[in-house]
C-alpha cells in the first residue's frame, strides 16, 4: 500500500485568512506555511498558474517546511493553452507580445521566447525538485482542449519540456473520458508515463469529467473540486463554495486505497477553496483514511 498525502489547493486565500482557520499571531507568510505544514504533508500551489514562479520563492518554501513536505505546483497558464495577459510575462519578455494589451497565446509568441519561458519555469522550481519536495507539476487543460492526435502529442511535449520535473495532467473536456475514448486515453497516458488526475466535480457539464479511478503513472493524483450547483459561475466563491459531508468523503476512501495499492504515492488535493471548507474537509479525510487503515 503506497503513501497517501492529503492537502489543499493553497494556504493564503483571502477567504481562508478571514475564516479564522489560522490562530491569532499566525500572520506572516512564513508562520502561515509553517502552521499549515504542521497539519498537512502536501499543498498545491495555485499562484504559479497566473504568474511564472520565482526561484527565490521556491527557496523560501524549502526552508520553511519540514524535510518530508510536498508541493504540487500548477503549470503557468500559457503552457496549458490558456491565453494570458502580456503583463503576466516576465518584464524583460513582454516585448514578445508586441503592442497587444489583450490576451496572447503560446502559439503567438516567438519560439525562442517560448523556450525561455520553459527554461525559467524549470529553473524556478529546481530548489523544490532538488530538495525532494516537488510532487508533480499539474497541467490543467482548458475545456476546449479536446481529445485528438495533436493534443496527445502536446501532452508528451509538455512532459518533455518540463523534464526533469515530474508532471500530471487534468482534463476538463469530456471527450477524453467518454466511454468509447476512455481506454485509448488511459493507454496513451500509461504508455508515456503521464499521471492522469482523478477528479471529483459536479456532473452534467461540458467541462465535467467522470471520476475514473485509474493510475496511469506514479504518483496518482486526485483533486476534489466540490459539487456546487453553480459550477459554471465565474465567481470563485460560488463555483467552489461546497463543503463535503463526512459521508461523501467516506465514500471515496475505498477508491483512494485502491489507487494507493498500485503506486508509491497518491496525492489528494481538496480544491473546494471557499473560506476553510477545503481545510476542514482535508482534516476529515485524513481521519477517515487513518480509520480505514486501522480497520485493515
Amino acid at each position: 500500500m503506497g503513501e497517501i498525502l492529503v492537502g489543499t489547493a493553497g494556504w493564503t486565500d483571502r477567504g481562508l485568512l478571514q475564516s479564522g482557520w489560522y490562530p491569532p499571531g499566525v500572520d506572516t507568510p512564513a508562520r502561515r506555511l509553517a502552521h499549515y505544514a504542521e497539519r498537512f504533508p502536501l499543498v498545491e500551489v495555485d499562484s504559479t498558474y497566473y504568474h511564472p514562479p520565482s526561484e527565490r520563492t521556491a527557496e523560501l518554501w524549502v526552508r520553511r517546511t519540514p524535510g518530508d513536505f510536498t508541493f504540487n505546483v500548477k503549470a503557468f497558464r500559457l503552457f496549458t493553452r490558456h491565453p494570458a495577459k502580456p503583463s503576466t510575462l516576465p518584464r524583460d519578455l513582454r516585448w514578445a507580445a508586441g503592442s497587444r494589451r489583450d490576451n496572447v497565446s503560446l502559439d503567438e509568441l516567438d519560439p525562442d521566447v517560448v523556450e525561455e519561458l520553459w527554461r525559467r519555469f524549470r529553473t524556478a522550481l529546481a530548489p523544490l525538485y532538488e530538495a525532494g519536495k516537488l510532487g508533480v507539476v499539474l497541467f490543467q487543460f482548458p475545456p476546449w482542449f479536446s481529445s485528438g492526435p495533436d493534443n496527445r502529442r502536446y501532452l508528451v511535449e509538455c512532459r518533455d519540456r518540463a523534464a526533469p520535473l515530474p508532471v500530471c495532467v487534468e482534463f476538463r473536456n469530456h471527450t477524453w473520458m467518454e466511454e468509447h475514448e476512455r481506454e485509448r486515453t488511459l493507454d496513451f497516458l500509461s504508455q508515456h508515463r503521464l499521471p492522469c488526475v482523478v477528479v471529483d466535480s459536479p456532473r452534467g457539464h461540458g467541462n465535467s469529467i467522470p471520476p475514473v479511478i485509474a493510475s496511469t503513472a506514479d504518483p496518482a493524483v486526485v483533486r476534489f473540486h466540490g459539487r456546487s450547483t453553480e459550477w459554471n459561475s465565474r465567481i470563485k466563491e460560488r463555483r467552489f463554495g461546497y463543503k463535503y459531508s463526512e459521508e461523501e468523503l467516506a465514500a471515496w476512501v475505498p477508491a483512494l486505497r485502491e489507487l494507493s495499492a498500485s503506486v508509491s504515492t497518491t496525492c489528494v488535493v481538496l480544491n473546494n477553496c471557499y473560506r476553510d471548507y477545503a481545510h476542514v474537509n482535508a482534516a476529515q479525510l485524513v481521519e477517515l483514511l487513518d480509520g480505514a487503515g486501522r480497520e485493515r
